[in-house]
């Protein structure tokens, strides 16, 4: 297979300044609400980017679980390599790309993490399995095999048994939130004349700048 000859002609819409909304955040927002309404497999789904305190990139998919005026926000383990770049460096970027509407969304900023009180009301959503997954996985480090893994999981849900379908969020567990300074709203176009603007935060307001494809 030659994948040179693979070709994607893009045509399903249209992106004008005069259609957007001032705010980035709630274009963001109507985009993600069509990508929902669509019906498209992980709409939610990000690759986030990080840099690490020797300056190599890292990037890696995680799932976006709440937009607010302050930004975005995603949950993992403080002490994985993401969470642990975003200690040493919190520059991130994120990167949305909804294949079947032609569009991606691009967004550069600074990761904080969110209050105990964000991360204690998410995770108590969670299913209890993932929760019992929080405090059995040490995320991103090296294991012996799966079937270590396996007995951590059943050696904390023996431990955390007394709390029922309620465990406590662990310590080294909870949210981030990417607050942006760019954010790129890229739509497909024909011969590869794509539609691209980019919002850019100039103090208390946004810019709002077309770029070429």
């Amino acid at each position: 297979m030659n994948t040179a000859d693979l070709r994607q002609e893009y045509h399903s819409a249209s992106l004008i300044e005069a259609d957007v909304d001032p705010d980035p955040l709630r274009q963001f927002q109507s985009w993600l609400h069509e990508a929902v309404q669509a019906a498209l497999p992980e709409p939610t789904a990000m690759t986030l980017a990080t840099v690490a305190a020797d300056g190599k990139p890292s990037a890696r998919i995680v799932l976006l679980k709440a937009v607010d005026p302050g930004g975005f926000i995603f949950f993992t383990n403080y002490e994985s390599r993401k969470g642990m770049e975003l200690d040493a460096r919190p520059a991130a970027a994120l990167l949305f790309h909804w294949v079947e509407l032609e569009r991606q969304v691009r967004v550069e900023g600074v990761a904080a993490k969110v209050a105990a009180k964000e991360s204690e009301a998410y995770f108590a959503t969670r299913p209890l399995g993932s929760r019992i997954g929080a405090w059995a996985s040490p995320q991103s480090r090296v294991i012996p095999n799966r079937e270590w893994l396996e007995q951590e999981v059943a050696a904390v849900r023996e431990r955390l048994a007394q709390h029922g379908d309620q465990p406590p969020r662990p310590p080294h567990w909870g949210g981030y939130r990417v607050a942006p300074s760019v954010i790129e709203f890229w739509q497909g176009r024909a011969s590869r004349l794509h539609d691209r603007l980019r919002y850019r935060r100039d103090g208390f307001l946004w810019r709002l700048e077309r770029l070429a494809p």
